[in-house]
């Protein structure tokens, strides 16, 4: 649910702007303004969970995601809708990074590998599958009053997940009976860094790149500030909101977090503009459109659930597969709608777009294994919850640049939408071939040995690390 809601809201945004009476830059909040507040609260979260408890962090954030989910559906003004969404994408990120924490608390050896598998087929069918479901649902109720159920669905299977997860989910010995003491001065640190590059991302539409680029100066100086004061709280030896040796002693930790922000700018990114070009360009309906791009997250689920599996065995050397694969498959997808009639290009790229999620599945739920498989399971859920950020800012920057590239390109060539779309998937292709040096720095570095069976270690001693 929670990372549908990211993609699904944008079949709808023309429906809410005509049903709420709002501008478009009223309604960008809608999209905007959940993405903000998601990628704020994950790493704050995550430390909440790795001190309270994860269980009873996930049982909290779900039942809030559903409370504003309703507040969502009901709004009777953009106002509300906007403040509901700030709301609903707080309560998205506090549940985010909960789920690779109890994985790491709950699995190890193969059966973590296979866990993560089933995260991963999750993370790449919601991604890819949000048009789809909005279109459905558009389809179902109407476009006047449609966009209501694209929240309102969310009530049933909240109840269904709430019940589920309370039964099946077991209290994890040893969960948050560690240090219950916050950081927050780093909380504040960080959240304003990921606050001020965040901004004049989810606003660029809005002209908010030109008006606020001093606020990327500004979190790099509380990026900056915040790595600083965390070693300084390793020094007192409290517990730090991020422990930055996850960065320096945990080995493919920063390898990792960098290959998922980065293939997550090209991955969220290429979404928004293929429906662009299928709707505006080509006439399809929100559900054609999202039917048109079907193909890539069939292949995505099978292959992510696969791939949990097989890393185990192949390590780095299956991310590095699937990348070669991804760019195969969009490659020929942007080959394709750049010289194919426009009648029957719809249909044509199917066969390139299940190749690309094929191998997009044995990125995503790989990388995942190989990022968190040494983390210290005391700190599973600010780790995760720190990887999660870096892709949550990865698809604010693809969603913002792609389209960008997308309506440049339009602009300056008369219209010309199949010459849009294919130099905006070359753009893609080269975000991927930058996804792919990374990994490969990666597996020459040592990353590609299987999968420890024992999991992840509980120190960082062993690394020798000093502060002075």
């Amino acid at each position: 649910m929670s990372l549908l809601d990211v993609s699904i809201v944008a079949v709808a945004l023309p429906s809410m702007q005509r049903g709420l009476d709002t501008t478009p830059g009223g309604v960008q909040w809608v999209v905007s303004g959940y993405a903000l507040t998601f990628g704020l609260a994950l790493v704050p979260a995550g430390r909440l969970g790795d001190a309270f408890g994860r269980r009873r962090m996930f049982l909290i954030a779900l039942a809030l995601f559903v409370l504003f989910s309703v507040a969502a559906g009901a709004a009777p003004s953009i106002g509300w809708l906007a403040a509901a969404r700030l709301a609903q994408g707080l309560a998205a990120g506090m549940l985010a990074p909960q789920n690779s924490g109890l994985i790491q608390n709950l699995f190890s050896g193969d059966e973590r590998g296979r866990a993560f598998g089933l995260f991963g087929a999750t993370v790449g069918i919601s991604t890819a599958v949000g048009p789809i479901v909005g279109g459905v649902i558009l389809a179902l109720f109407g476009e006047a009053e449609g966009w209501r159920w694209i929240f309102f669905v969310n009530l049933p299977i909240g109840i269904v997940a709430l019940v589920l997860a309370a039964r099946l989910i077991p209290p994890v010995p040893g969960a948050g009976e560690g240090h219950r003491s916050i950081d927050w001065v780093g909380v504040g640190l960080l959240g304003g860094a990921v606050l001020a590059v965040l901004l004049p991302l989810v606003q660029a539409e809005s002209g908010g790149l030109g008006r606020l680029w001093w606020l990327f100066v500004v979190g790099t100086a509380l990026g900056g500030a915040f790595v600083l004061w965390e070693r300084r709280v390793l020094r007192r030896e409290t517990e730090p909101l991020l422990d930055v040796r996850l960065v320096t002693a945990t080995p493919g930790y920063a390898w990792g977090a960098a290959l998922g922000a980065v293939y997550f700018i090209g991955f969220s990114g290429v979404w928004i503009v293929l429906a662009q070009f299928f709707q505006s360009g080509l006439g399809y309906t929100p559900l054609q459109s999202g039917l048109a791009v079907a193909p890539f997250a069939l292949g995505s689920a099978f292959s992510a659930a696969w791939g949990g599996r097989l890393v185990q065995r192949h390590g780095r050397r299956l991310t590095v597969f699937g990348l070669v694969v991804v760019i195969a498959g969009f490659g020929t997808a942007a080959l394709l709608l750049g010289t194919l009639d426009p009648s029957v290009v719809g249909w044509a790229i199917a066969p390139a777009m299940l190749v690309g999620g094929i191998g997009g599945g044995f990125v995503i739920s790989p990388n995942l294994t190989m990022t968190l498989r040494e983390v210290p399971v005391r700190m599973a859920g600010s780790a995760g919850g720190a990887l999660q950020t870096g892709q949550r800012i990865g698809a604010t920057i693809g969603t913002a640049a792609l389209p960008g590239v997308f309506y440049a390109v339009l602009a300056s060539g008369g219209g010309d939408y199949q010459a849009a779309i294919s130099l905006t998937l070359v753009a893609t292709l080269v975000v991927l071939l930058v996804v792919l040096v990374i990994a490969l720095a990666d597996l020459r570095a040592g990353r590609s040995r299987p999968v420890p069976v024992s999991g992840s270690g509980e120190t960082f001693e062993h690394h020798h690390l000093h502060y002075d």
